[in-house]
Formats: C-alpha cells, structure tokens, sequence
C-alpha cells in the first residue's frame, strides 16, 4: 500500500486527525511517510493548514500541497472566486506519485467528502484515487446520520471499483449516545468494510509527543496499529 487516499464523509468528521494517526502509527513502525493535501482552502499563505497540522502531531512526516486557496469553500469555488487555477485530479496522483519514489507511504487527504469537486469540470478525489489506483479510507463522524453519510461513499466507491479499505470513527465521543453505540456495530454493515479505529474526540488537542505515543492504540493493525474493533464494541443501552 503505497499510496492511502483518506477522505471524509464530509466536512468537520476528524480528517485531519486521523491523518495524522495513522501517519503516526506508521512512522511508529519505521516507515518514511508523506502527506499530500490535495486542495487547501480557508487559510492565507503564512497560515498553517491541514498537512502542517498533521506534521505537528506525527512528527517526522513529509507535507505537500497541491494548491492553496484563501477562502474557506469546496476547492472549485475557491479557485474560481481567488482566479487562481484549479486542482486537477491528475495533478493530484502526479504529485503522489512522485513522493511515493522517497516515501514508503504516501497518504493524500480531501477536502470535505469523496465528491466535492476540484476543478469546473468536476473532477473529484475520487477521479485522483483511480488514477493511482489506490485503497480508499473513509473518516467517519460517530453519531446520528453517520449511517446514511458513509452508505452513500462507500457505494460511491464500489460503482467506481474503488477499493474501500475500511471506515475509522474520526471522533469519537467520551460519553457516546445510544446512536453511537449502536453505530460501531452498524457502520461495517452499511459500509461492506471494516472499523478500523476510532480516534476520540479532543485528540488533536494532545500534546505531539503524547499524540504520538497514542495513536497506534486507535487504529487496527492494518494501519500499522493496534486497535481491537471486537475488544472496543460496547454494549447496547436496552
């Protein structure tokens, strides 16, 4: 898996954390990591973004970005409100493509969800990752219509014949309601793919080098941790 392309079911789900866990975890294990933000929008040119957010957090990673935009909107409107040139879904797997050359993994992260559109022709993350042909994670919010929001990606996914890795709960509340309880054993179900962590909520608050000590222990193995989904299943309120 050289190359990780992680997208949310849309915006504010825990993205960017869950980059930088699993960015985390990986280095954790020896490995040379690289984050590629595909399109970068509400921030100004001295302003730190999402990959310098996740350098901060997992440590030695290289950050990339395909573009950066100052307002914060859907990357297409963006570029054409700024008059700068867009995102193109090539560009972005010609950028990966080349970290991948140094880096034993590249993980690319969206802006919001899998569709929201890059450039006036409606290009998306999801035309990125089957140019690299490359394995699909989605982050995930923990409660009420998270169920309808990731059934919706993951058959986006499957009617491209994209390979759905798996879902990680990118908040995941201290005190869950019922509705997230019951969503651990459910988002698999409507997903066709495994839980595959489930990072709390307030873990980007963490100091980097506890951060960076944690991690591991929210994401299952196949992203280089040590997550048990059977160990973390909770029982149903009656």
């Amino acid at each position: 898996m050289p190359v990780l392309v992680i997208t949310g079911t849309g915006t504010e789900v825990g993205k960017t954390v869950t980059t930088a866990a699993v960015a985390a975890a990986a280095v954790a294990t020896g490995r040379s990591v690289a984050v590629l933000k595909a399109a970068q929008t509400g921030v100004g040119p001295d302003e730190r973004g999402d990959a310098e957010e996740v350098a901060r957090l997992a440590g030695a990673v290289t950050i990339a970005e395909v573009a950066r935009y100052p307002e914060p909107l859907a990357p297409a409107t963006a570029a054409r409100r700024s008059g700068r040139a867009p995102v193109r879904p090539h560009e972005i797997a010609e950028a990966a493509a080349k970290l991948t050359a140094e880096h034993d993994l590249v993980l690319v992260e969206g802006a919001g969800g899998l569709l929201v559109r890059f450039d006036e022709a409606g290009g998306t993350l999801a035309d990125a990752a089957e140019l690299l042909a490359a394995p699909v994670l989605v982050v995930a919010s923990a409660g009420l219509g998270t169920l309808n929001t990731t059934e919706l990606t993951a058959r986006e996914l499957r009617g491209r014949r994209l390979d759905l890795l798996g879902v990680v709960i990118g908040s995941w509340p201290a005190a869950p309601d019922l509705a997230s309880r019951c969503n651990v054993a459910d988002l698999p179900d409507v997903a066709g793919a495994p839980l595959l962590g489930a990072v709390p909520a307030g873990a980007g608050a963490l100091a980097p080098a506890e951060f960076r000590g944690a991690a591991p222990g929210w994401l299952a193995p196949r992203l280089f941790g040590t997550w048990d989904a059977d160990g973390f299943r909770v029982r149903e309120a009656p």
